[in-house]
Formats: C-alpha cells, sequence, structure tokens
C-alpha cells in the first residue's frame, strides 16, 4: 500500500471513529498510535512519547489553565451584570441600544475570558431575558447574543489562538494581537447593523422609555464604575504584555490574580468558590492537554509518511490548483466539518494536514490563524448543526424555537463572511499590529 493511501485510510479512520461518538482525543491517538506501532513496529511508541515530552516541555502552555481559571472565576464575581446595568443606561436611548450594549458586554467579557461559551452563557441568562422583556424581537436578539459570543475566540487572550499557536508553533503573542483589529471590525460591523436595522424597523429595538432615561448624570457617572475592575484586569493582563513588561506566562498568572482580586473585591472569594474554580480548571485543562497529545502525535506520524508533500503535489501539480484556490477550498471545509464538531476538534483534525500545507504555500501562519478563527466563528452559526445554534437553543426559554435560532444567523453570518473576506483581501488587518509590536 502507498504511503498515500496509508494516509487516507488513516483520516477517513479517524472521522469514522469521530460520527460514532468517541471522544475527540480517543479517536485520534487510538488512529496515530495504530499507524506508528504497524507502520514501525515497536519503534512507533516513541512518537507518542516524543509528542508527550514535546508538550511537557513547551513553556507557554503554562497559559493554558491560568486562563482558564481566569475566565471561570471572572464568570463567578458578578462584573457581568454589573457592566450589562452600565450598558442598558448609556445605550438605551438608542433605537437597539440594548442590543449594541449587549455587543460591548460580549466584547469585554471576550477581552476578560478567551472562550465563546463563557460569553453565550452570561448573554443567555442576563442580557436575552432582559431584551425579551423590553420588547425586542426575539429573533433579532437572539442573533445578537450568539454573534457576540463568537468574539470571544478572536478577541485576545482567546484560548483557541493560544491551542493554534501550540499546534502550529506560532508565538501566541503575535496571533493575540493578529486578532485584535479583526475582532474590532466584526463587532463595529455588528453594531453598525442593529443600529441601522433598528432605525429602519423601530418595532425591532424599541429605546428605552424616556421615564428611565431621566436619571442624573452624577448617577450616570457611578454606573461608569463598573467599567473599571474590567479594565483594570484587561491591562495588567494585556497591557503589561503588549509593553513589554510582562511575559505571556507572566500575563496569564497577572489575569488570574486579578481574577480573584476581582471577586475579592466583590466580596465572593471564599473555599467553596476556589474549589469549585479548581475542578472546573483541572477538567478543561486536562481535556486541552490530552487533545493537543493526540494532535501531536497524529501529525509526527502524518509527518512521517510525506502526507503533506504528497497532498501539496496533488493539488498544486496533478490538479493543477493555486495557493489561492487551495487556501478557499481549506476554509470551505472549516465550515463544513464546523457543523459537526466545535473549533477545538477541527484543529486538531486538520493541524496534521493544512497548517505545514500553508506555510509551504507561502502563506503567513499567523494571518492563516486568524483566518481559521474566524471561519471557526463561521461555522458555530452555520445551519443545520453549527456548534453554537445547539448551545443557544439549549440555554434560550421555550418561546425560542430552533427554527427561530436558525432564522436569527443569518444577518451575522453574512457580516462575518464579509470579515472574512477583508481580512482575506487586506492581510495587513491581521499582521500589521504584531509586527508594530514584535518590531520593538
Amino acid at each position: 500500500m502507498s504511503y498515500e493511501m496509508i494516509a487516507l485510510l488513516m483520516f477517513s479512520t479517524m472521522m469514522v471513529m469521530l460520527l460514532t461518538g468517541q471522544r475527540v482525543f480517543g479517536a485520534i491517538g487510538f488512529v496515530a498510535a495504530g499507524a506508528a506501532l504497524l507502520l514501525w513496529g515497536t519503534g512507533g511508541s516513541e512518537m507518542a512519547f516524543s509528542a508527550s515530552m514535546k508538550l511537557m516541555k513547551w513553556y507557554p502552555l503554562l497559559t493554558l489553565p491560568l486562563f482558564i481559571f481566569m475566565g471561570y472565576m471572572l464568570s463567578e464575581s458578578g462584573i457581568a451584570e454589573d457592566l450589562y446595568k452600565m450598558f442598558h443606561v448609556w445605550m438605551g436611548p438608542l433605537p437597539g441600544g440594548l442590543a449594541v450594549g449587549t455587543i460591548g458586554l460580549m466584547v469585554i467579557i471576550s477581552a476578560m475570558n478567551g472562550l465563546s461559551v463563557a460569553g453565550m452563557a452570561i448573554g443567555a441568562t442576563i442580557a436575552l431575558p432582559e431584551l425579551l422583556r423590553r420588547g425586542y424581537d426575539k429573533i433579532m436578539v437572539t442573533g445578537v447574543i450568539q454573534a457576540g459570543s463568537s468574539l470571544g475566540i478572536l478577541v485576545p487572550p482567546s484560548v483557541v489562538l493560544v491551542l493554534y499557536g501550540m499546534i502550529a508553533r506560532q508565538p501566541v503573542g503575535k496571533l493575540w494581537l493578529g486578532g485584535v483589529f479583526p475582532g474590532l471590525i466584526l463587532a463595529a460591523m455588528f453594531i453598525a447593523y442593529i443600529v441601522i436595522r433598528c432605525k429602519m424597523q423601530p418595532n425591532l429595538g424599541p429605546a428605552l422609555p424616556k421615564e428611565e432615561r431621566d436619571m442624573p448624570m452624577s448617577e450616570k457617572l457611578k454606573l461608569l464604575r463598573a467599567g473599571i475592575l474590567p479594565l483594570i484586569i484587561f491591562f495588567l493582563m494585556t497591557g503589561l504584555f503588549l509593553m513589554g513588561v510582562t511575559s505571556l506566562v507572566e500575563s496569564s498568572a497577572v489575569g488570574a490574580a486579578s481574577a480573584m482580586g476581582a471577586a475579592a473585591i466583590k466580596g465572593l472569594l471564599n473555599k467553596q468558590l476556589i474549589e469549585s474554580t479548581v475542578r472546573k480548571t483541572l477538567g478543561i485543562s486536562c481535556m486541552f492537554m490530552w487533545i493537543i497529545l493526540a494532535a501531536l502525535c497524529f501529525g509526527a506520524v502524518f509527518d512521517g509518511l510525506g502526507a503533506v508533500r504528497a497532498i501539496r503535489t496533488l493539488f498544486l501539480d496533478d490538479l493543477g490548483l493555486g495557493p489561492w484556490e487551495i487556501l478557499i477550498m481549506m476554509q470551505l471545509s472549516y465550515i463544513l466539518m464546523g457543523m459537526f464538531l466545535d473549533d477545538t476538534a477541527m484543529l486538531v483534525i486538520v493541524a496534521p494536514l493544512f497548517i505545514p500545507l500553508v506555510g509551504s504555500l507561502g502563506f503567513d501562519l499567523i494571518w492563516y490563524g486568524v483566518l481559521y478563527t474566524i471561519t471557526c466563528q463561521i461555522a458555530y452559526m452555520t445551519p443545520p448543526f453549527g456548534y453554537n445554534l445547539f448551545l443557544m437553543r439549549a440555554m434560550a426559554p421555550p418561546t425560542i424555537s430552533l427554527i427561530d435560532i436558525y432564522r436569527s444567523v443569518v444577518p451575522f453570518v453574512a457580516i462575518m463572511v464579509l470579515g472574512l473576506a477583508l481580512v482575506t483581501i487586506f492581510p495587513e488587518l491581521a499582521t500589521w499590529l504584531p509586527e508594530k509590536v514584535y518590531a520593538r
């Protein structure tokens, strides 16, 4: 059997195992270990050991549990509720103002968390009931929460970009910086859509009643205090890192310590909270580590077979495709897989194949990491099986049906596709800031 057929057999076996409901790391690790033993005998067992050592020696891996800990600690500190009250008053007078405030809330939560699930949970429990009570259109606000929460995997400190950096061997700091402008551009496009749509159809997002807007300026300024803690945490964590005062790992440690400080200021820091947060952090961190380990082992076998070179030859020489055509095919495959899998599973499955291929085609891997992440956002919200769609269905009240959720994402998916096209056509949107900062 040729090496190309072996590679194809490995890939197809892994996909079949995933469709049977096996855990991602189990399916990928089993195929990788089995292929290594069959191809190279007992010596193939060294691949898994080598991958383990490579993983454990990679110092930036320490950022993963620290950011996860920070996210869980912040979700229990009540910061999100205070922020929403602030946006409620300041944005309320605008048509669709509370929906705009929800996007602002999601951006801040993303900048403190790095996970889309956290933004979805906060939006569905805090913002959604209030928006519905205020007479906002249920289809529009459902889309707002899903789109806003998807920013969590793009805006730093994105955990997805940390994982991409680990697998692609790219500086996580550059990836974070690469996601800043695209993330803010997407947020601005969401806000522009909401404002324009609600001006055209005021019944979709009514402004806050005049009696609720008549608040002394001193009271409004007091509400701004809700933004002080998030700004302090963001500055201590990301600002010091960008200024070169802290390293990436030190930045994550500062973020975790700041989150504990925020909980203490709120009077919520106790033994029960710490124990619960540590348990959740350990569970998620171990899951990510097993997945990365399986990906590294699978990648080592794939590379040993020369599969990447064979696929590059197939696309470029045999099929005559250009680099951009290959890139578009890869992005479309992400959207297709995103209907069934989450971002981590997609990254692990295609990383051994796509990342080396992208590098060999001459594309910048920092820029590609941002493209991958935006494509994941689109895939999350693509019917019929997008990951965010079912998360929203689980959290939404019974009055919001699955058909409503499907309809709600259409305009926001279109906006994300436009954002993806902008970053594809103008790579500087993702590469300018990291090049500028790292040039110092």
